[in-house]
């Protein structure tokens, strides 16, 4: 998949899932709700496209098993989902410490992980 349907589907699967959750449980604006969730994915996503990338290929240059390629897709994951849930706060004013950034950005994730194998092995 190329990067720019990547991110397409990224947005396309996430942005909806924050906006809903974002408006109904955290009472922020739907304009607001949406702003924030795109540019989240804007600052995380490119950087683990190019993270996964160079792993991909230094994985498949030295030989080595699938298993260093999906240790750092689950690493990067993890810190996509932090790093999310920590812009969250100051773009939609949500209290600190509250569990819907952790919730919404995992949960987010999540789909748009699941979305993103799915398209993968469909368009193969």
């Amino acid at each position: 998949m190329s990067y720019p349907s990547a991110l397409a589907l990224t947005l396309l699967v996430e942005v909806p899932l924050y906006t809903v959750a974002l408006v109904r449980v955290g009472g922020i604006r739907p304009a607001r709700a949406a702003t924030a969730a795109v540019l989240v994915n804007l600052v995380t996503h490119p950087l683990l496209w190019w993270s996964l990338s160079r792993c991909a290929a230094w994985t498949a240059g030295a030989g080595g098993s699938g298993a260093a390629y999906w240790t750092a897709f689950v690493a990067g994951e993890t810190a996509v989902c932090v790093v999310e849930a920590a812009l969250l706060r100051p773009l939609t004013g949500l209290r600190p410490g509250g569990p819907l950034p952790w919730a919404v950005a995992g949960t987010a994730n999540a789909a748009s992980v699941l979305a993103g194998m799915v398209a993968g092995s469909l368009l193969r």
